[in-house]
């Protein structure tokens, strides 16, 4: 028995061995995730960082009379005392950079150099450049520069996937903040996917100290690789508060690479008024869930309507990528090549439906200014929907002029809606014009009062109407109480 205890103990330390072994490298590699310093980065990454020096010329309007704030009643009385030809003045401001290629090209923000006279380029080493603009996107504030670096060798860095980034990766920024050029601040990634205030925006989130004059530098992974352009910082005080945003580097990149070849952007148009589809909009549609863009209208003559898109379709594919939510159409329809056939998934009449669209060029659309137009017929009645509290009646000359609809030739008009009704919750207000009820288009009053029936009928939460003003068209689920 004494040599079975003794073989039991032998075992039960090797096991214990093994397991601290396997605990001790689960630490170890988990410790090396943890960067000791960042100074051999910073080494290698900084002669690629570049500070940027602009000069604008500003003209100073010379007044006889003392000046008042904008707004003031008297701003506009003494306008007429005011001096042409004052003087001018130049202003300078600083901001960052980087090299993407030995032959000299450089990204930067668009607002850094938007406006300016001249562009100097300052090198790590002090050695400076002109720039010339290759071309700017002020959608996502991304521009292009070149120098002519003649005999000076120029470091360039990669663009790195942005799309790997999680959340708590540790990222660094290398930029030229209050003209402190060459200084270097680390972080995590604080959140991904943010959007601002632009339909293509895209924004990395980091606590890594961006303040002004950091716009337009480099925003590094642990690699080495450019994850994003720092372009933005949410303080209230003017100064780093922790919350820095970067334009992620897959938008970046692909702004850049049309920026050298055309010296614009060229983006897939597919020509469509969209907007979020709510709890109660899906109810309306007989839909299981929320997600995907609902089409408020098509442009006419677009890519879309040739396509069979019609008002009321929920797009809910494009190009076999899954739109969950409204703001995904955009980002993911201007990063598809102009002229390129894709397939188009949508929700009609409670069925899926693919169609295949041909992209459009979204500038030559905003160039041409196309506007969406529809076509209809006149009715002649008037109703009040007590229980849902709005009054609808015919379009005339008198009720078009009094609410300006001189644009709108189709449709119900809704002429007043109820303190505290069903109608007012929804959003409906008097001056708006019915133009569809479901996918039904509205051409009477019958239609909407019919179309309420029925949906009472199959027990619907909602009915969803499609309305319109002067400025466009849009959805509103109306509740069926």
């Amino acid at each position: 028995m004494s040599n079975l205890n003794v073989l039991i103990k032998k075992s039960s330390n090797l096991l214990l061995t093994h397991f601290l072994l396997l605990f001790f490298s689960a630490s170890i590699a988990h410790s090396n995730s943890v960067p000791e310093s960042f100074a051999d980065l910073a080494d290698k990454l900084s002669p690629s960082v570049v500070n940027i020096s602009t000069t604008t010329v500003i003209e100073q309007k010379s007044r006889e009379m003392p000046s008042f704030p904008p707004g003031s009643p008297f701003e506009d009385f003494f306008k007429q005392f005011e001096k042409p030809g004052g003087k001018k003045r130049k202003a300078q401001s600083l901001g960052s950079g980087f090299i993407i290629d030995k032959s000299g090209y450089i990204i930067t923000n668009n607002h850094v150099i938007d406006n300016a006279e001249k562009i100097m380029v300052i090198l790590y080493d002090d050695t400076s450049f002109e720039a010339t603009v290759v071309g700017k996107d002020p959608k996502t504030d991304v521009a292009l520069l070149k120098i002519n670096p003649k005999k000076t060798k120029l470091t360039a860095v990669k663009f790195g996937d942005s799309n790997k980034l999680r959340v708590g990766d540790w990222v660094m920024a290398i930029g030229n903040p209050f003209g402190f050029g060459g200084t270097v601040t680390a972080g995590i990634v604080s959140a991904r996917g943010r959007n601002l205030s632009g339909s293509y925006d895209d924004y990395i989130q980091t606590d890594a100290s961006i303040n002004r004059g950091n716009s337009g530098g480099p925003l590094f992974d642990m690699n080495g690789n450019v994850v994003g352009i720092n372009t933005a910082i949410f303080s209230q005080s003017g100064g780093s508060v922790g919350i820095g945003f970067a334009v992620s580097s897959n938008l970046a990149k692909q702004v850049t690479d049309q920026l050298k070849q055309y010296g614009r952007t060229k983006r897939g148009w597919l020509g469509v008024l969209i907007q979020e589809i709510s709890q109660e909009i899906a109810d309306s549609l007989g839909m299981k869930s929320v997600r995907g863009a609902l089409v408020s209208s098509a442009t006419e003559g677009g890519p879309a309507q040739k396509a069979g898109v019609k008002t009321g379709d929920v797009i809910l594919k494009f190009n076999g990528i899954d739109i969950d939510t409204m703001k995904e159409l955009p980002k993911v329809v201007a990063g598809t090549p102009v002229g390129k056939s894709v397939p188009l998934v949508i929700l009609r009449n409670g069925k899926t439906v693919t169609l295949n669209v041909v992209l459009g060029e979204l500038e030559l659309a905003e160039k041409e200014n196309l506007i969406t137009k529809s076509n209809g017929n006149k009715n002649s009645k008037s109703k009040t929907f007590e229980k849902l509290g709005f009054v609808a009646e015919e379009l005339s000359s008198s009720n078009i002029d009094k609410f300006k609809l001189k644009k709108i030739k189709t449709g119900i008009l809704i002429s007043s809606v109820k303190e505290g009704s069903v109608a007012q919750e929804a959003g409906l207000l008097p001056g708006m014009v019915i133009v569809r009820v479901g996918q039904i288009e509205v051409n009477s009053i019958d239609v909407i009062e019919d179309a309420i029936k029925n949906a009472i009928k199959q027990k619907r939460k909602a009915i969803l109407l499609l309305v319109k003003v002067e400025s466009g068209t849009r959805f509103v689920a109306l509740e069926l109480k």
